[in-house]
């Protein structure tokens, strides 16, 4: 299945967002993918990278992209770079992501893969993603591919009032729920909303559990 018809498949699981359709059509995931996993990149199914790493479902990468709503000239911070294709359909959406990943083995051709594209509104970084990127912060939107136990405080301090994120949460082995969260603009709590049941990779260097409790 090519990716004009692996948009069309996403369109008829519900995916209504024409841009990341648009995006999604236009994008080869076997370009981010080990060659001997091309042949199925037009699947919509997760794969292995290396390093105990996946490439996303499709359909979760255009659900979670939906969610999340980047828009024209928004900053937008990523926690797990993997592959580079999350990052790609984000970097088409908004003005800048600043992408983070904790393995330096999949930072690397992530990055060269991403510049030898044509994208040059990418930043860079490898590190604890639990952690966040305050130099560059506030953000507009942030997103999470990896699942740690619960929200990391610091990744909700870096969105700006206003700003949304969505990521997995949820034990390393069990149920975890795909959560969008809105800093509301005049303070006050989270606003926390549960879109979808999933199953990610975690994160490393969860915070403790009391953040949104």
């Amino acid at each position: 299945m090519g990716d004009v018809e692996l948009a069309e498949a996403l369109r008829r699981q519900g995916i209504s967002d024409t841009r990341v359709l648009e995006v999604i059509r236009g994008l080869e995931r076997a370009r981010f993918v080990p060659a001997a996993m091309r042949e199925a990149a037009g699947q919509d199914t997760p794969l292995p990278i290396g390093h105990g790493q996946t490439i996303s479902q499709p359909f979760i990468v255009a659900y979670m992209t939906q969610a999340l709503n980047p828009q024209p000239g928004e900053r937008v911070l990523e926690i797990g770079t993997g592959s580079g294709y999350q990052t790609a359909v984000l970097a088409r959406l908004c003005g800048e992501v600043y992408t983070m990943e904790a393995v330096a083995e999949l930072a690397g051709p992530a990055r060269e893969r991403l510049e030898q594209l044509g994208f040059h509104n990418i930043r860079y970084q490898v590190g604890d993603g639990t952690a966040g990127w305050p130099e560059a912060s506030p953000f507009d939107a942030i997103m999470g591919t990896a699942a740690p136990e619960h929200l990391p405080p610091a990744l909700y301090q870096q969105l700006r009032p206003g700003g949304r994120l969505v990521l997995p949460v949820g034990p390393r082995h069990g149920a975890q729920e795909l959560i969008r969260v809105t800093r509301p603009l005049e303070g006050g709590a989270p606003q926390v909303e549960k879109l979808l049941g999933v199953r990610f990779v975690p994160m490393t260097s969860a915070p403790p559990p009391d953040f949104l409790h």
